[in-house]
């Protein structure tokens, strides 16, 4: 498989917003109205609809959910833990919080697809319960050190976010059994699906070159994390539970992901600097192409 292939629409959204932004009409006023769109209603309800089709079975892949969200917590430890290392004292507070999130969450479409490719359904539902799992562990873990910063209270800051009140009411619904009904389901699955090309193409717009530039530390850093120590940290996880080849191909597969575009409109909706968060991100999706070639291609 050629990973590129896979990540070069995502790479082709960021581009084309960033042109749109930057040489025609569509300027930057116009993608901060596409922001408040995606971060209050596209990307609920996306979130909303994927947890409710999922099948949190927790009985049958205990091991691999165990596997994933420790895999989870050391690259939220990790990131977390950058500001008290030595010699990082003077690290801007502001520039972490917005960026922690970077060393730890995942683009779940990506891999929904990745993992039919390579091992069809069943693949899909692995990878499905591990998606459903780590999302409310990800998400409260990304919004709480800007909350911090921000010095919001973080039960406050938790219950405003749009994405942790999708996330936490789609737990709930799935575990009371609700299903959305068929007529609805159409209507839902196409906003929820306009969330992923427009989030891409805001955090093209938000992008700055120059941004890129700055605190090249934290951007190794946390680079470096998500597609070298999580893809490491999986692979050992997998060995020392004794996790099937399928289950080990899945999670590996999800160590590698690139980080998710929300990551952009989240901080950016949280009064923070989106341009260099968008410039991680369009980082980490070229070194998806290196890190899933890593993993799945030297690891497993």
């Amino acid at each position: 498989m050629t990973y590129l292939q896979l990540l070069l629409p995502d790479f082709a959204l960021i581009l084309c917003g960033f042109m749109l932004c930057r040489y025609t009409a569509l300027n930057e006023g116009v993608w901060k109205a596409v922001e408040s769109l995606v971060y209050f209603f596209l990307f609920p309800v996306l979130l909303l609809q994927n947890i409710l089709k999922t099948p949190l079975d927790l009985g049958a892949t205990s091991s691999l959910v165990a596997a994933a969200v420790g895999m989870g917590l050391v690259g939220i430890a990790l990131a977390y833990a950058l500001p008290r290392m030595p010699g990082l004292r003077g690290l801007d507070a502001r520039e972490h919080a917005a960026s922690a999130q970077i060393a730890f969450r995942f683009n779940g479409l990506i891999g929904l697809a990745l993992v039919d490719r390579l091992s069809g359904a069943p693949g899909v539902l692995l990878m499905s319960v591990i998606i459903g799992f780590c999302v409310p562990l990800f998400n409260v873990a990304a919004v709480w050190p800007m909350a911090r910063t921000n010095e919001h209270h973080l039960g406050t800051a938790l219950l405003k976010n749009p994405l942790i009140v999708a996330t936490i009411s789609g737990l709930l619904l799935n575990m009371a059994g609700f299903h959305l009904p068929d007529w609805a389901a159409p209507s839902v699955q196409r906003v929820g699906t306009a969330a992923i090309p427009l989030g891409l193409m805001a955090t093209g717009a938000g992008l700055k070159f120059g941004a890129m530039r700055k605190n090249q530390v934290l951007s190794v850093y946390l680079l470096g994390t998500k597609h070298v120590v999580l893809p490491l940290t999986a692979w050992a996880l997998a060995w020392a539970m004794g996790l099937s080849t399928l289950q080990t191909t899945v999670l590996l597969a999800f160590s590698a992901l690139p980080t998710s575009s929300s990551a952009y409109v989240l901080a950016s909706r949280m009064g923070f600097d989106g341009a260099y968060v968008a410039g991680l991100i369009t980082l980490s999706t070229l070194l998806g192409v290196v890190s899933l070639t890593f993993a799945l291609g030297t690891l497993l």
